[in-house]
């Protein structure tokens, strides 16, 4: 299929295929915004941590309470205008929950600084039911009231180099 040009692009294509210059000028028009590198939703795909894979993050979460709801795991930026922001996660796992400790294999964009946050969602609703549901973030740092269950990155940081990056959080619950 041949696309009509606009008359100043089809001028341009002297000597040049139009329908070389159509693909381009498509793929301009299609070209992934920058936000495209957030609000990825993956699977659990481990064999992504396995052979040599990376570089990505291999979490083992435990201390699930229950085998009822959704667990999410979230890769952020381990940066301030990033960590636990609304939007600004890169990748997220949801998988059923199951009681006892899970594995998961979050793929990171290149070798840097993150954060990994794992809610227990254990009622499907959505929402933060801080009497059900449970949490843990990289690192286990402690959760008060003076940090509203939200360290600090500097907290939260872990650093992934080139390969796979293993780590253990806690989950807690109220």
């Amino acid at each position: 299929m041949t696309l009509p040009l606009p008359k100043p692009v089809a001028a341009a294509a002297s000597g040049v295929s139009r329908a070389v210059l159509a693909l381009s000028v498509l793929g301009l028009a299609t070209a992934a915004p920058a936000a495209a590198q957030y609000r990825q939703k993956i699977s659990n795909d481990i064999s992504k941590c396995q052979g040599g894979s990376g570089p990505a993050v291999m979490v083992t979460v435990s201390g699930i309470k229950s085998s009822a709801g959704t667990l999410r795991v979230q890769s952020y930026r381990s940066a301030k205008d990033e960590w636990l922001k609304k939007g600004r996660w890169i990748n997220r796992i949801e998988t059923p929950a199951r009681a006892g400790t899970m594995t998961f294999c979050m793929p990171v964009p290149a070798s840097g600084v993150y954060g990994i946050a794992v809610r227990h969602d254990t009622n499907n609703n959505n929402s933060t039911d801080l009497r059900k549901d449970g949490g843990g973030m990289s690192n286990n740092p402690s959760i008060n009231i003076f940090n509203l269950g939200k360290p600090s990155y500097k907290k939260t940081a872990v650093s992934v180099g080139g390969g796979v990056k293993s780590i253990r959080i806690n989950m807690r619950y109220m």
